[in-house]
């Protein structure tokens, strides 16, 4: 029977109260993932009034950040390995639980983006500009060089956390684009995004459980894991920036048409 109890809760994070210090850390985060999960771009995509070639722009180059995030937590998981220490089992069974359900949306992802008419073959081989392929390289690197505290910081509560905001609100009008004959939506193509609206939304904060398990008392690795978070955010952030403001060939050709 217990056996069967510690199967069934394999991976499982209880989320509990934020001492002091993890308070003011997610105090500090806050006005950037708002300023990320309220950016005028999925604005647009909520509102139905982002540009179709715009819309098709941001699904093709921020596939290779969702195509890798399962590499980014294999990253990660590589440096569990000191399973001994306060934490360290814990995200290890978090990761390898995680890591499936994350490969599971690379596949949801490539769907969302057929839906919109970006192919299989344009996503395989996307090279992103540079400002948005800056968090790709940031991933990369605080995973496989940085702390396993860092790593979960960056990746799985910087990005999943702003993530998780923005998809309630363009689930709930995305239907814009198909009632215009834009793009198709069924089952399939709305995976990605209601599978992040809803059912991922503990995500962020079971990282930020882990996050204060792995940092204890250590003031220098709190600090750490805080500005790991938001340099994530940051580059986040210049991603949308760069996608809002550029929006592909075609939306660059609009603009100059009128």
């Amino acid at each position: 029977m217990n056996a069967r109890i510690k199967e069934d809760q394999y991976g499982q994070i209880a989320i509990t109260p934020h001492p002091a210090w993890a308070q003011r850390f997610w105090e500090e985060l806050l006005p950037l993932k708002d300023a990320i999960a309220h950016h005028a771009l999925f604005t647009g995509m909520a509102a139905g009034e982002l540009p179709l070639a715009s819309f098709r722009h941001a699904l093709l180059n921020f596939y290779p950040l969702v195509g890798n995030f399962p590499h980014y937590m294999a990253l990660s998981l590589a440096r569990a390995h000191q399973v001994d220490a306060p934490g360290v089992l814990d995200a290890r069974d978090w990761l390898i639980n995680n890591i499936r359900i994350e490969q599971r949306h690379l596949y949801w992802y490539r769907d969302w983006a057929g839906g919109f008419g970006v192919g299989a073959a344009e996503l395989d081989a996307v090279i992103p500009p540079a400002a948005m392929d800056a968090i790709n390289h940031y991933l990369w690197h605080i995973n496989q060089r940085a702390t396993l505290a860092e790593g979960i910081a960056a990746t799985n509560l910087a990005i999943e956390w702003a993530t998780g905001d923005w998809t309630r609100s363009v689930v709930k009008g995305i239907r814009h684009y198909a009632e215009r004959g834009e793009a198709t939506l069924d089952r399939r193509t709305m995976a990605w995004l209601r599978a992040h609206a809803h059912y991922d939304d503990l995500h962020p904060f079971e990282a930020m459980e882990l996050v204060k398990r792995l940092c204890g008392d250590d003031a220098a690795m709190q600090k750490k894991c805080l500005e790991a978070a938001r340099r994530g955010m940051e580059y986040y952030l210049l991603a949308l920036d760069h996608c809002q403001a550029s929006g592909g060939p075609e939306a660059a050709e609009q603009t100059a048409l009128a």
